[in-house]
Protein backbone atom coordinates (compact mmCIF):
# COMPACT_ATOMS: atom_id res chain seq x y z
CA UNK A 1 0.00 0.00 0.00
CA UNK A 2 1.50 3.31 -1.06
CA UNK A 3 1.95 6.21 1.33
CA UNK A 4 1.29 9.50 -0.46
CA UNK A 5 1.71 13.12 0.54
CA UNK A 6 -1.29 15.31 1.34
CA UNK A 7 -0.97 17.08 -2.01
CA UNK A 8 -0.86 13.76 -3.88
CA UNK A 9 -3.99 12.60 -2.07
CA UNK A 10 -5.75 15.77 -3.21
CA UNK A 11 -4.66 14.95 -6.76
CA UNK A 12 -6.15 11.45 -6.38
CA UNK A 13 -9.40 13.01 -5.14
CA UNK A 14 -9.52 15.37 -8.12
CA UNK A 15 -8.68 12.65 -10.64
CA UNK A 16 -11.38 10.33 -9.27
CA UNK A 17 -13.95 13.12 -9.34
CA UNK A 18 -13.09 13.93 -12.97
CA UNK A 19 -12.70 10.40 -14.34
CA UNK A 20 -15.09 8.12 -12.43
CA UNK A 21 -16.89 10.52 -12.76
CA UNK A 22 -18.40 11.45 -9.39
CA UNK A 23 -19.41 14.76 -7.86
CA UNK A 24 -17.13 15.86 -5.05
CA UNK A 25 -20.04 15.99 -2.62
CA UNK A 26 -20.92 12.40 -3.53
CA UNK A 27 -17.33 11.32 -2.89
CA UNK A 28 -17.67 13.01 0.49
CA UNK A 29 -20.85 10.99 1.07
CA UNK A 30 -18.93 7.81 0.22
CA UNK A 31 -16.26 8.71 2.78
CA UNK A 32 -18.87 9.47 5.44
CA UNK A 33 -20.64 6.18 4.75
CA UNK A 34 -17.40 4.23 5.13
CA UNK A 35 -16.73 6.04 8.41
CA UNK A 36 -20.12 5.15 9.87
CA UNK A 37 -19.86 1.58 8.55
CA UNK A 38 -16.53 1.20 10.37
CA UNK A 39 -18.12 2.46 13.57
CA UNK A 40 -20.87 -0.11 13.13
CA UNK A 41 -18.39 -2.93 12.48
CA UNK A 42 -16.62 -2.08 15.74
CA UNK A 43 -19.90 -2.21 17.63
CA UNK A 44 -19.76 1.47 18.58
CA UNK A 45 -23.33 2.15 17.47
CA UNK A 46 -24.56 -0.55 19.84
CA UNK A 47 -22.53 0.65 22.80
CA UNK A 48 -23.27 4.39 22.52
CA UNK A 49 -26.15 6.43 21.09
CA UNK A 50 -24.92 9.93 21.91
CA UNK A 51 -22.50 11.70 19.56
CA UNK A 52 -20.96 15.16 19.34
CA UNK A 53 -19.59 16.16 15.94
CA UNK A 54 -17.13 19.08 15.83
CA UNK A 55 -17.14 20.42 12.27
CA UNK A 56 -14.65 22.87 10.82
CA UNK A 57 -15.28 25.09 7.78
CA UNK A 58 -13.56 22.96 5.12
CA UNK A 59 -14.08 19.58 3.51
CA UNK A 60 -13.08 17.75 6.69
CA UNK A 61 -15.95 19.56 8.35
CA UNK A 62 -18.16 18.60 5.41
CA UNK A 63 -17.26 14.96 6.08
CA UNK A 64 -18.28 15.50 9.69
CA UNK A 65 -21.66 16.99 8.71
CA UNK A 66 -22.39 14.04 6.43
CA UNK A 67 -21.41 11.63 9.23
CA UNK A 68 -23.71 13.50 11.63
CA UNK A 69 -26.63 13.20 9.20
CA UNK A 70 -26.05 9.48 8.69
CA UNK A 71 -25.88 8.91 12.46
CA UNK A 72 -29.07 10.92 13.00
CA UNK A 73 -30.75 8.86 10.30
CA UNK A 74 -29.95 5.76 12.35
CA UNK A 75 -31.76 7.18 15.35
CA UNK A 76 -28.70 8.35 17.25
CA UNK A 77 -28.68 11.40 19.51
CA UNK A 78 -26.41 13.82 17.64
CA UNK A 79 -25.14 17.26 18.56
CA UNK A 80 -23.26 19.18 15.86
CA UNK A 81 -20.97 22.05 16.80
CA UNK A 82 -20.05 24.34 13.89
CA UNK A 83 -16.75 26.18 14.17
CA UNK A 84 -17.35 29.82 13.16
CA UNK A 85 -15.34 30.97 10.14
CA UNK A 86 -15.33 33.68 7.48
CA UNK A 87 -15.37 31.20 4.61
CA UNK A 88 -16.73 27.67 4.10
CA UNK A 89 -16.10 25.10 1.38
CA UNK A 90 -18.85 24.47 -1.17
CA UNK A 91 -19.34 20.82 -0.12
CA UNK A 92 -19.50 21.87 3.53
CA UNK A 93 -22.39 24.22 2.69
CA UNK A 94 -24.22 21.49 0.73
CA UNK A 95 -23.94 19.08 3.66
CA UNK A 96 -24.96 21.76 6.13
CA UNK A 97 -28.13 22.39 4.12
CA UNK A 98 -28.87 18.66 4.01
CA UNK A 99 -28.38 18.48 7.76
CA UNK A 100 -30.67 21.42 8.41
CA UNK A 101 -33.42 19.71 6.41
CA UNK A 102 -33.69 16.95 9.01
CA UNK A 103 -36.48 17.21 11.60
CA UNK A 104 -35.26 19.28 14.59
CA UNK A 105 -35.94 16.44 17.03
CA UNK A 106 -33.27 14.28 15.33
CA UNK A 107 -30.27 16.43 16.18
CA UNK A 108 -29.02 19.68 17.70
CA UNK A 109 -26.98 22.13 15.63
CA UNK A 110 -25.17 25.10 17.10
CA UNK A 111 -22.83 27.58 15.41
CA UNK A 112 -22.35 29.76 18.49
CA UNK A 113 -19.29 29.01 20.65
CA UNK A 114 -20.57 28.24 24.13
CA UNK A 115 -18.07 29.38 26.74
CA UNK A 116 -19.70 27.27 29.42
CA UNK A 117 -19.50 24.18 27.21
CA UNK A 118 -15.88 24.81 26.30
CA UNK A 119 -14.82 25.53 29.88
CA UNK A 120 -16.03 22.37 31.59
CA UNK A 121 -15.18 18.71 31.35
CA UNK A 122 -18.11 16.44 30.60
CA UNK A 123 -18.33 12.74 31.33
CA UNK A 124 -20.81 10.21 30.07
CA UNK A 125 -21.40 7.52 27.49
CA UNK A 126 -20.83 9.49 24.30
CA UNK A 127 -18.42 9.68 21.41
CA UNK A 128 -16.82 12.85 20.07
CA UNK A 129 -16.09 13.05 16.35
CA UNK A 130 -13.30 15.40 15.35
CA UNK A 131 -13.92 16.89 11.89
CA UNK A 132 -12.41 20.32 12.46
CA UNK A 133 -9.44 20.25 10.08
CA UNK A 134 -7.95 17.67 7.70
CA UNK A 135 -4.84 17.24 5.61
CA UNK A 136 -5.15 20.70 4.06
CA UNK A 137 -3.96 22.36 7.28
CA UNK A 138 -0.93 24.59 6.64
CA UNK A 139 -0.12 26.12 10.04
CA UNK A 140 -0.74 25.47 13.75
CA UNK A 141 -4.24 26.24 14.95
CA UNK A 142 -4.89 29.22 17.19
CA UNK A 143 -7.77 31.25 18.54
CA UNK A 144 -11.15 29.62 18.88
CA UNK A 145 -10.06 26.53 16.90
CA UNK A 146 -7.30 25.91 19.46
CA UNK A 147 -9.84 26.47 22.26
CA UNK A 148 -12.14 23.86 20.78
CA UNK A 149 -9.27 21.36 20.57
CA UNK A 150 -8.40 21.98 24.22
CA UNK A 151 -12.05 21.37 25.07
CA UNK A 152 -12.12 18.09 23.12
CA UNK A 153 -8.94 16.93 24.84
CA UNK A 154 -10.45 17.59 28.29
CA UNK A 155 -13.35 15.22 27.70
CA UNK A 156 -13.36 11.79 29.32
CA UNK A 157 -14.78 9.87 26.41
CA UNK A 158 -13.81 8.25 23.10
CA UNK A 159 -12.68 10.60 20.34
CA UNK A 160 -12.76 9.53 16.69
CA UNK A 161 -10.78 11.61 14.19
CA UNK A 162 -12.02 11.96 10.62
CA UNK A 163 -9.07 11.20 8.29
CA UNK A 164 -6.46 12.87 10.55
CA UNK A 165 -6.59 14.45 14.03
CA UNK A 166 -7.17 18.20 13.79
CA UNK A 167 -3.95 20.18 14.19
CA UNK A 168 -1.71 17.34 12.99
CA UNK A 169 0.17 17.65 9.70
CA UNK A 170 0.21 14.70 7.31
CA UNK A 171 3.84 14.97 6.15
CA UNK A 172 5.81 17.10 8.61
CA UNK A 173 6.28 17.15 12.40
CA UNK A 174 3.89 19.12 14.54
CA UNK A 175 5.39 22.18 16.21
CA UNK A 176 6.12 22.00 19.91
CA UNK A 177 3.23 23.44 21.92
CA UNK A 178 0.74 23.25 19.03
CA UNK A 179 -2.83 22.23 19.84
CA UNK A 180 -3.71 18.83 18.36
CA UNK A 181 -6.71 16.60 19.02
CA UNK A 182 -5.81 13.47 20.99
CA UNK A 183 -7.89 10.86 19.21
CA UNK A 184 -8.70 7.42 20.54
CA UNK A 185 -8.90 6.20 16.96
CA UNK A 186 -8.34 7.75 13.56
CA UNK A 187 -10.38 6.49 10.60
CA UNK A 188 -8.27 7.62 7.66
CA UNK A 189 -9.41 7.64 4.05
CA UNK A 190 -7.87 5.49 1.29
CA UNK A 191 -4.22 5.51 2.42
CA UNK A 192 -2.33 6.02 5.70
CA UNK A 193 -0.58 9.33 6.29
CA UNK A 194 3.20 9.44 6.81
CA UNK A 195 2.86 10.99 10.26
CA UNK A 196 0.98 7.93 11.55
CA UNK A 197 4.17 5.85 11.57
CA UNK A 198 6.15 7.88 14.11
CA UNK A 199 6.25 7.76 17.89
CA UNK A 200 5.94 11.50 18.54
CA UNK A 201 2.47 11.94 16.93
CA UNK A 202 1.20 8.60 18.30
CA UNK A 203 -0.65 10.15 21.30
CA UNK A 204 -2.72 12.17 18.84
CA UNK A 205 -3.42 9.45 16.26
CA UNK A 206 -4.33 6.62 18.62
CA UNK A 207 -5.12 3.47 16.68
CA UNK A 208 -5.66 4.09 12.99
CA UNK A 209 -7.70 2.23 10.42
CA UNK A 210 -7.56 2.76 6.66
CA UNK A 211 -10.96 3.02 4.93
CA UNK A 212 -11.23 2.45 1.18
CA UNK A 213 -13.35 5.22 -0.35
CA UNK A 214 -12.85 4.17 -3.96
CA UNK A 215 -10.23 6.62 -5.19
CA UNK A 216 -8.90 5.68 -8.62
CA UNK A 217 -6.36 2.92 -7.98
CA UNK A 218 -4.60 3.15 -11.34
CA UNK A 219 -3.97 6.86 -10.76
CA UNK A 220 -2.67 6.18 -7.25
CA UNK A 221 -0.27 3.58 -8.67
CA UNK A 222 0.98 6.14 -11.21
CA UNK A 223 2.00 8.63 -8.52
CA UNK A 224 5.64 8.51 -7.42
CA UNK A 225 6.29 7.61 -3.80
CA UNK A 226 9.30 6.36 -1.87
CA UNK A 227 7.09 5.07 0.94
CA UNK A 228 5.12 1.83 1.25
CA UNK A 229 2.94 0.44 4.03
CA UNK A 230 3.58 -3.31 4.22
CA UNK A 231 0.34 -5.18 4.92
CA UNK A 232 -0.37 -8.89 4.38
CA UNK A 233 -0.94 -8.39 0.64
CA UNK A 234 2.47 -6.79 0.11
CA UNK A 235 4.23 -9.37 2.31
CA UNK A 236 2.49 -12.37 0.72
CA UNK A 237 3.67 -11.32 -2.74
CA UNK A 238 7.28 -11.72 -1.55
CA UNK A 239 6.92 -15.36 -0.51
CA UNK A 240 8.50 -17.86 -2.89
CA UNK A 241 7.16 -21.44 -3.19
CA UNK A 242 9.31 -24.44 -2.29
CA UNK A 243 9.85 -26.78 -5.24
CA UNK A 244 8.68 -30.40 -4.96
CA UNK A 245 12.10 -31.92 -5.72
CA UNK A 246 14.16 -29.41 -3.75
CA UNK A 247 16.59 -30.40 -0.99
CA UNK A 248 18.22 -28.69 1.97
CA UNK A 249 21.05 -27.38 -0.17
CA UNK A 250 18.54 -25.33 -2.16
CA UNK A 251 17.62 -23.30 0.91
CA UNK A 252 21.01 -22.08 1.95
CA UNK A 253 23.35 -22.38 4.89
CA UNK A 254 22.98 -19.67 7.52
CA UNK A 255 25.54 -18.83 10.19
CA UNK A 256 24.63 -17.05 13.42
CA UNK A 257 27.52 -15.52 15.34
CA UNK A 258 25.97 -15.03 18.75
CA UNK A 259 26.22 -15.38 22.49
CA UNK A 260 28.55 -14.73 25.41
CA UNK A 261 28.60 -15.85 29.02
CA UNK A 262 25.25 -14.99 30.56
CA UNK A 263 23.73 -14.16 27.16
CA UNK A 264 23.33 -17.55 25.54
CA UNK A 265 19.57 -17.08 25.51
CA UNK A 266 19.98 -14.48 22.75
CA UNK A 267 21.96 -16.95 20.66
CA UNK A 268 19.41 -19.73 21.20
CA UNK A 269 16.49 -17.50 20.17
CA UNK A 270 18.27 -16.31 17.03
CA UNK A 271 19.20 -19.85 15.99
CA UNK A 272 15.73 -21.25 16.69
CA UNK A 273 14.15 -18.45 14.67
CA UNK A 274 16.58 -19.03 11.81
CA UNK A 275 15.67 -22.72 11.76
CA UNK A 276 11.95 -21.92 11.64
CA UNK A 277 12.43 -19.30 8.93
CA UNK A 278 13.06 -22.10 6.42
CA UNK A 279 16.85 -22.13 6.01
CA UNK A 280 18.18 -25.47 4.76
CA UNK A 281 21.13 -25.56 7.15
CA UNK A 282 21.86 -23.46 10.22
CA UNK A 283 25.17 -23.20 12.07
CA UNK A 284 26.04 -21.28 15.20
CA UNK A 285 29.40 -19.78 16.16
CA UNK A 286 29.25 -19.39 19.95
CA UNK A 287 31.55 -19.14 22.98
CA UNK A 288 32.74 -22.36 24.57
CA UNK A 289 30.41 -22.01 27.55
CA UNK A 290 27.36 -22.32 25.30
CA UNK A 291 28.06 -25.62 23.57
CA UNK A 292 25.82 -27.86 25.69
CA UNK A 293 23.13 -25.20 25.83
CA UNK A 294 22.91 -24.80 22.07
CA UNK A 295 23.12 -28.52 21.25
CA UNK A 296 20.25 -29.13 23.67
CA UNK A 297 18.06 -26.16 22.73
CA UNK A 298 18.55 -26.42 18.95
CA UNK A 299 19.60 -29.97 18.00
CA UNK A 300 18.96 -29.22 14.31
CA UNK A 301 21.76 -26.66 14.26
CA UNK A 302 25.48 -27.34 13.82
CA UNK A 303 27.59 -25.75 16.52
CA UNK A 304 31.10 -24.29 16.37
CA UNK A 305 32.22 -23.59 19.93
CA UNK A 306 35.03 -21.11 20.49
CA UNK A 307 38.00 -22.21 22.56
CA UNK A 308 37.53 -19.03 24.56
CA UNK A 309 34.88 -19.99 27.15
CA UNK A 310 33.11 -16.68 27.76
CA UNK A 311 33.11 -14.86 24.41
CA UNK A 312 33.77 -15.25 20.70
CA UNK A 313 37.39 -14.65 19.84
CA UNK A 314 38.38 -17.04 17.04
CA UNK A 315 38.39 -15.99 13.40
CA UNK A 316 35.57 -17.39 11.27
CA UNK A 317 35.84 -18.86 7.78
CA UNK A 318 32.83 -17.83 5.70
CA UNK A 319 33.24 -19.95 2.57
CA UNK A 320 30.55 -22.50 3.51
CA UNK A 321 27.80 -19.99 4.33
CA UNK A 322 25.26 -18.23 2.14
CA UNK A 323 24.30 -15.71 4.84
CA UNK A 324 25.73 -14.52 8.15
CA UNK A 325 23.96 -12.85 11.06
CA UNK A 326 26.04 -11.39 13.88
CA UNK A 327 25.36 -9.63 17.15
CA UNK A 328 22.77 -11.24 19.47
CA UNK A 329 24.32 -11.46 22.92
CA UNK A 330 27.98 -11.29 21.78
CA UNK A 331 28.97 -8.58 24.26
CA UNK A 332 31.52 -5.81 23.79
CA UNK A 333 34.75 -7.73 24.46
CA UNK A 334 37.73 -6.35 22.51
CA UNK A 335 38.51 -9.75 20.96
CA UNK A 336 34.90 -10.09 19.84
CA UNK A 337 35.20 -6.65 18.26
CA UNK A 338 38.20 -7.85 16.29
CA UNK A 339 36.19 -10.86 15.06
CA UNK A 340 33.43 -8.50 13.91
CA UNK A 341 35.92 -6.28 12.10
CA UNK A 342 37.36 -9.26 10.21
CA UNK A 343 33.87 -10.54 9.34
CA UNK A 344 32.93 -7.18 7.87
CA UNK A 345 36.15 -6.91 5.89
CA UNK A 346 36.17 -10.49 4.61
CA UNK A 347 32.51 -11.02 3.78
CA UNK A 348 31.68 -10.57 0.13
CA UNK A 349 27.95 -10.95 0.76
CA UNK A 350 25.40 -8.87 2.68
CA UNK A 351 25.30 -9.58 6.41
CA UNK A 352 22.68 -9.10 9.13
CA UNK A 353 24.06 -6.96 11.96
CA UNK A 354 22.24 -6.55 15.26
CA UNK A 355 22.52 -5.80 18.97
CA UNK A 356 26.09 -5.75 20.34
CA UNK A 357 27.52 -5.86 16.82
CA UNK A 358 25.81 -2.51 16.26
CA UNK A 359 27.18 -1.19 19.55
CA UNK A 360 30.68 -2.27 18.51
CA UNK A 361 30.18 -0.45 15.20
CA UNK A 362 29.07 2.64 17.12
CA UNK A 363 32.34 2.48 19.11
CA UNK A 364 34.35 2.04 15.91
CA UNK A 365 32.57 4.16 13.31
CA UNK A 366 35.36 3.82 10.74
CA UNK A 367 34.30 0.18 10.34
CA UNK A 368 30.96 1.26 8.89
CA UNK A 369 32.57 2.09 5.56
CA UNK A 370 33.70 -1.56 5.26
CA UNK A 371 30.18 -3.00 5.58
CA UNK A 372 29.31 -5.22 2.61
CA UNK A 373 26.89 -3.40 0.34
CA UNK A 374 23.33 -4.54 0.88
CA UNK A 375 23.91 -5.53 4.50
CA UNK A 376 20.93 -5.31 6.86
CA UNK A 377 21.29 -3.45 10.17
CA UNK A 378 18.52 -3.96 12.73
CA UNK A 379 18.83 -1.29 15.47
CA UNK A 380 16.28 -0.10 17.97
CA UNK A 381 16.10 3.72 18.24
CA UNK A 382 18.80 4.11 20.90
CA UNK A 383 21.19 1.80 19.03
CA UNK A 384 20.62 3.83 15.89
CA UNK A 385 21.27 7.10 17.71
CA UNK A 386 24.57 5.70 18.97
CA UNK A 387 25.40 4.53 15.45
CA UNK A 388 24.72 7.84 13.73
CA UNK A 389 25.83 9.98 16.67
CA UNK A 390 22.72 12.16 16.80
CA UNK A 391 19.60 12.50 18.93
CA UNK A 392 16.26 14.04 18.06
CA UNK A 393 12.59 13.51 17.35
CA UNK A 394 11.25 10.48 15.53
CA UNK A 395 10.97 12.62 12.38
CA UNK A 396 14.65 13.64 12.71
CA UNK A 397 15.63 10.01 13.20
CA UNK A 398 13.69 9.07 10.09
CA UNK A 399 15.66 11.56 7.98
CA UNK A 400 18.98 10.35 9.42
CA UNK A 401 17.96 6.75 8.76
CA UNK A 402 17.30 7.45 5.08
CA UNK A 403 20.59 9.32 4.75
CA UNK A 404 22.50 6.49 6.47
CA UNK A 405 21.11 3.86 4.08
CA UNK A 406 21.87 5.94 1.00
CA UNK A 407 25.36 6.95 2.15
CA UNK A 408 26.52 3.46 3.17
CA UNK A 409 24.53 1.33 0.72
CA UNK A 410 22.83 -0.68 3.47
CA UNK A 411 19.34 -1.49 4.68
CA UNK A 412 18.37 -0.17 8.11
CA UNK A 413 15.56 -1.92 9.95
CA UNK A 414 14.68 0.67 12.59
CA UNK A 415 12.57 -1.26 15.06
CA UNK A 416 9.39 0.20 16.52
CA UNK A 417 5.61 0.05 16.45
CA UNK A 418 5.75 0.47 12.66
CA UNK A 419 9.28 -0.77 11.99
CA UNK A 420 10.79 1.29 9.16
CA UNK A 421 13.02 -0.41 6.59
CA UNK A 422 15.13 2.10 4.68
CA UNK A 423 16.86 1.11 1.44
CA UNK A 424 19.99 2.34 -0.37
CA UNK A 425 17.79 3.81 -3.10
CA UNK A 426 15.87 6.00 -0.64
CA UNK A 427 12.74 3.83 -0.40
CA UNK A 428 11.21 3.17 3.02
CA UNK A 429 8.81 0.38 3.99
CA UNK A 430 6.67 0.72 7.12
CA UNK A 431 5.46 -2.49 8.74
CA UNK A 432 1.82 -3.13 9.65
CA UNK A 433 2.17 -6.22 11.86
CA UNK A 434 3.21 -6.57 15.49
CA UNK A 435 2.04 -5.39 18.90
CA UNK A 436 3.34 -3.99 22.22
CA UNK A 437 3.59 -7.51 23.66
CA UNK A 438 6.74 -7.88 21.59
CA UNK A 439 8.48 -5.15 23.59
CA UNK A 440 10.47 -7.67 25.57
CA UNK A 441 14.04 -8.96 25.70
CA UNK A 442 14.84 -11.43 22.96
CA UNK A 443 12.37 -10.22 20.35
CA UNK A 444 15.13 -8.53 18.36
CA UNK A 445 17.24 -11.69 18.46
CA UNK A 446 14.33 -13.58 16.92
CA UNK A 447 14.10 -11.00 14.13
CA UNK A 448 17.81 -11.36 13.39
CA UNK A 449 17.41 -15.12 13.04
CA UNK A 450 14.43 -14.78 10.71
CA UNK A 451 16.08 -12.26 8.39
CA UNK A 452 19.34 -14.24 8.30
CA UNK A 453 17.40 -17.39 7.41
CA UNK A 454 15.55 -15.64 4.58
CA UNK A 455 18.78 -14.16 3.26
CA UNK A 456 20.33 -17.64 3.26
CA UNK A 457 17.41 -18.99 1.22
CA UNK A 458 18.13 -16.60 -1.61
CA UNK A 459 15.82 -13.69 -0.86
CA UNK A 460 17.52 -10.45 -1.87
CA UNK A 461 18.25 -8.14 1.08
CA UNK A 462 15.22 -5.89 0.57
CA UNK A 463 12.87 -8.88 0.42
CA UNK A 464 14.52 -10.58 3.39
CA UNK A 465 14.19 -7.45 5.51
CA UNK A 466 10.60 -6.59 4.52
CA UNK A 467 9.26 -10.15 4.69
CA UNK A 468 11.25 -10.96 7.83
CA UNK A 469 9.90 -7.95 9.69
CA UNK A 470 6.32 -8.70 8.64
CA UNK A 471 6.54 -12.39 9.58
CA UNK A 472 8.11 -11.47 12.91
CA UNK A 473 5.25 -9.08 13.69
CA UNK A 474 2.59 -11.50 12.47
CA UNK A 475 4.00 -14.28 14.65
CA UNK A 476 3.92 -11.82 17.53
CA UNK A 477 0.27 -11.05 16.81
CA UNK A 478 -0.59 -14.75 16.79
CA UNK A 479 1.30 -15.31 20.04
CA UNK A 480 -0.49 -12.37 21.68
CA UNK A 481 -3.85 -13.63 20.47
CA UNK A 482 -3.23 -16.95 22.18
CA UNK A 483 -1.30 -15.89 25.30
CA UNK A 484 -1.96 -12.14 25.73
CA UNK A 485 0.52 -9.33 25.14
CA UNK A 486 1.53 -9.42 28.78
CA UNK A 487 2.29 -13.16 29.01
CA UNK A 488 3.88 -13.80 25.61
CA UNK A 489 7.67 -14.08 25.38
CA UNK A 490 10.21 -13.88 22.58
CA UNK A 491 10.26 -17.67 22.45
CA UNK A 492 6.54 -17.65 21.76
CA UNK A 493 7.23 -15.57 18.63
CA UNK A 494 9.55 -18.34 17.41
CA UNK A 495 6.94 -21.03 17.97
CA UNK A 496 4.25 -18.96 16.21
CA UNK A 497 6.32 -18.58 13.04
CA UNK A 498 4.82 -21.69 11.43
CA UNK A 499 1.31 -20.34 11.87
CA UNK A 500 2.47 -16.96 10.56
CA UNK A 501 3.74 -18.60 7.36
CA UNK A 502 0.47 -20.50 6.97
CA UNK A 503 -1.63 -17.39 7.54
CA UNK A 504 0.38 -15.39 5.04
CA UNK A 505 0.29 -18.10 2.36
CA UNK A 506 -3.44 -18.69 2.90
CA UNK A 507 -4.56 -15.21 3.91
CA UNK A 508 -8.01 -15.66 2.39
CA UNK A 509 -8.71 -18.76 4.47
CA UNK A 510 -9.94 -18.89 8.04
CA UNK A 511 -7.67 -20.16 10.81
Amino acid sequence: MKVLSASQLRQADAYTIAHEPIASVDLMERAASSFVACMEQQGLLREVNSFEVYAGPGNNGGDGLAIARLLAGRGMNVTVLLLPAEKYSADYLVNLQRLQELPPDQLTITDVPQNVLLARKQDGARILIDALYGTGLKKPLEGIAAEWIRHINRQACMVLAVDIPSGLFADIPVQEGAEVVRATQTFTFQLPKLTFFFADPAPYVGLFQVLDIGLDQSFIESLPSFYTYVDNTVAAELLTPRAKFSHKGDYGHALLVAGAKGKMGAAVLAVQACLRSGAGLVSAQIPGCGYDIMQTAAPEAMVFADETPDSIAASIHLDAFSAVGVGPGIGLDKQTGNVLKLLIQQSGNPMVIDADALNLLAQNKTWISFLPKGSILTPHPKEFERLCGMKGSSFNRFEWQKEFSIKHGVYVVLKGAHTAISCPGGEVYFNASGNPGMAKGGSGDVLTGIITGLLAQGYVPAEAAILGVYLHGLAGDLAARELSMEAMTAGDIVYALGRAYNELRNRDKDY
